[in-house]
């Protein structure tokens, strides 16, 4: 698929990016470039694949919500006192 330095040139003014007529031929190539590597890969033929729905982390471990030391939500914010019970603030408390 053939990309114009006329589409080119509208594409950049939506980005707001100020491009040079060599600069315009260059990116026109190396678009239409990608567009015909992406109609070859349409045409591998792949049944048995499942599309995926979601973009998955490898390693790690999983992400899993929970408060920030072990407080219940609505304690997080009551202040000293209920932060020195928290294990995640070990050590003297320097201010009062």
């Amino acid at each position: 698929m053939a990309i114009d330095r006329a589409q080119v040139r509208h594409v950049a003014r939506l980005a707001r990016l100020a491009l040079s007529e060599e600069e315009e031929e260059r990116f026109a190539a190396q678009l239409g470039q990608v567009l015909e590597y992406v109609e070859r890969l349409q045409a591998v033929d792949v049944p048995e694949v499942e599309p995926l729905s979601f973009a998955r982390r490898r390693g790690g471990r999983p992400s899993l919500p929970r408060t920030s030391c072990g407080l219940p939500p609505a304690r997080q914010g009551a202040g000293a006192g209920a932060r020195a019970q928290c294990e995640a603030f070990p050590g003297a408390q320097i201010l009062e």
